[in-house]
């Protein structure tokens, strides 16, 4: 799990260096204003980076090693019964909600509702419309996590390792590179 939190957490510096805040609000914020682009676009490698460690943080396939029916004489399954079973599982998929509410507000723009000008909205109304934008996003990443458990197999111990240590982790120093490059070509540009 170490090797793809560090990779989550270098995919998530380089969306902090962008913004220069650590406040979600700021982030989405960041978004919204100016070009109205989404980090998503400005941050592709990131983002394919977070999404596959939010899998992994999540225990679902193909990372859920912890379960693995097969290969563990259904793992934890067998241990758990009735509501420690129920509780344990919903747990994962309260994390899974966490994990797609986290990438909705950093890579997807949270509240914010593409094509439509919040400013000429009511208050009240662009309050509830940022509430639904941001739910309908967080349903399709859940989504988006069932598709990939069901389509996926299970990778083996040793490559999950060789896909942490050795592909994640050195795209994610890249990605944080390259965005730590552009960043001072254009604090440099806007200085002449």
């Amino acid at each position: 799990m170490i090797s793809y939190e560090l990779a989550m957490g270098l995919a998530l510096i380089a969306v902090l260096m962008m913004t220069g805040t650590l406040q979600m609000s700021g982030i989405v914020a960041n978004q919204v204003r100016g070009h109205n682009l989404w980090h998503v676009i400005l941050q592709p490698l990131g983002f394919m980076i977070f999404f596959v460690c939010a899998l992994a943080e999540c225990n679902r396939t193909p990372f859920d090693l912890a379960e693995a029916e097969n290969e563990l004489n259904f793992g934890y399954h067998q241990e758990y019964s009735s509501m420690k079973l129920g509780f344990y599982l919903f747990a994962e998929y309260i994390n899974m909600f966490i994990s797609s509410a986290v990438m909705a507000t950093l890579y997807f723009g949270g509240y914010d509702i593409p094509f439509v000008n919040e400013a000429n909205l009511a208050p009240n109304l662009a309050a509830i419309l940022g509430v639904v934008a941001l739910l309908a996003k967080i349903a399709f990443f859940i989504f988006v996590f069932m598709w990939v458990r069901w389509t996926i197999p299970r990778f083996r111990y040793d490559q999950l390792m060789r896909l942490g240590w050795k592909t994640l982790i050195p795209l994610a120093l890249f990605n944080m590179l390259v965005t730590a490059v552009i960043i001072l070509l254009k604090q440099n540009h806007w200085r002449f």
